[in-house]
């Protein structure tokens, strides 16, 4: 294969050379860096060898694991979501919170809007009052049961059980109250003319009876097919075998006739003790 050629890692020492011998009259631009950094004597790289993984005699030590974290609210949240599991499909928005709702949001006030018995001008000005006061602009859902829940337990010394019953409480009432105008504002307009489409429960009802006439359409023909199939197993050769008796010639029959006992001319004797007179 011939040797190797080691000119690279002797380089610098030839232009050393060459300067004491005043053969060159200034250094090479890279000869301060080659004297820094000189090239590698090792001409082939090194083969890599996969460690050899052992059993670990012993558990590993927990020292690098995660460590679980727990909140109070988490446990507020399954027992919510437990109890209504309808909730879960609802639409909302996937982003994360920041931390920052108790500056944006004031939990001491209730989720749904209190009742007023003024009218007119004054009762418009206390329901615009008392909806600004709830928690009017923020989405309806679990996480508000579970915050409003938190703030009455630590501010109102509730209970658990009973912090939980006065959110979920409110959080009906101010369902109850939009289910209710939404329901006016849809008849309103229908009253004007207006024209809505079907909901999303109406279409899915549609895919699905369509689903269905299709299903029933593939299984009607499955079976049709099925039913023939077993038929074409029998060729029916037993029933016929059994039908095709042989005819019995009238002849045959006559002379039958006399031996037979239920007829005129009775049983002929065949042998046996000779009648006396």
């Amino acid at each position: 294969m011939g040797r190797y050629n080691l000119s690279a890692q002797r380089v610098h020492k030839h232009a050393s050379q060459l300067l004491e011998a005043n053969r060159i009259s200034a250094p090479p631009p890279w000869y301060d860096t080659i004297a820094t950094f000189p090239p590698s004597a090792i001409l082939v790289r090194p083969i890599f060898q996969r460690p050899t993984i052992r059993k670990a005699t012993r558990k590993p030590s927990k020292l690098f694991s995660p460590v679980k974290l727990g909140y109070e609210e988490d446990r507020l949240r399954w027992e919510y979501f437990n109890d209504h599991p309808w909730e879960l499909a609802r639409p909302r928005v996937l982003l994360e919170n920041d931390g920052r709702d108790h500056e944006k949001w004031d939990w001491s006030h209730a989720l749904c809007q209190p009742e007023t018995r003024e009218v007119g001008e004054a009762g418009v000005n206390a329901w615009m009052r008392m909806q600004q006061r709830s928690q009017a602009s923020r989405p309806l859902n679990g996480e508000a049961v579970v915050q409003r829940q938190m703030w009455l337990m630590r501010h109102e010394n509730m209970s658990e059980a009973k912090a939980y019953d006065a959110a979920r409480k409110e959080l009906y009432r101010a369902r109850h109250l939009q289910e209710t105008e939404q329901r006016v504002a849809k008849e309103e307009a229908m009253h004007y003319g207006a024209y809505f489409g079907k909901s999303p429960l109406e279409v899915g009802m549609q895919l699905e009876d369509a689903q269905w006439e299709n299903w029933k359409a593939w299984a009607e023909k499955e079976t049709t097919a099925l039913k023939a199939l077993q038929g074409s197993a029998y060729t029916g050769m037993e029933v016929d075998s059994a039908l095709d008796t042989p005819e019995v010639a009238e002849e045959e029959v006559q002379e039958l006739a006399g031996d037979v006992p239920g007829s005129r001319a009775g049983q002929s004797a065949r042998g046996g003790v000779a009648v006396h007179p």
